[in-house]
């Protein structure tokens, strides 16, 4: 079954508040900004991750100095799952903002 263009925006809308909120938790020094549907995470190295929605697809894209990814959402299982890799997008988080925050923070909820 696909997402309608609401539960879709709902869903997306509810991840980047949760992954904001993880930001907002840690003692990261980022700057966050939500523009227009896309959250963009600037670290203090400069390097940045953007989480943006692609409607026509129904798609959550998450761009990072390691690459683009592209996530499906698994209504089974309530998670976004990577198109090529099936890792869910908490952990991926999780481990981007490792590398290239250098700290680890948890994205389970993701």
């Amino acid at each position: 079954m696909s997402l309608s263009e609401a539960r879709f925006h709902d869903l997306v809308d509810l991840v980047q508040q949760k992954v904001e909120d993880v930001f907002d938790d840690s003692g990261l020094d980022v700057d966050l900004e939500n523009s227009a549907g896309v959250l963009t995470v600037r670290f203090e190295n400069g390097s940045q991750l953007i989480l943006s929605r692609q409607e026509p697809i129904r798609q959550l894209w998450l761009a990072a100095r390691s690459g683009g990814f592209h996530f499906d959402y698994d209504a089974d299982s309530d998670v976004w799952l990577c198109d090529s890799s099936e890792e869910r997008l908490g952990e991926m988080l999780t481990r981007i903002t490792l590398e290239q925050g250098g700290e680890a923070l948890e994205f389970e909820d993701v």
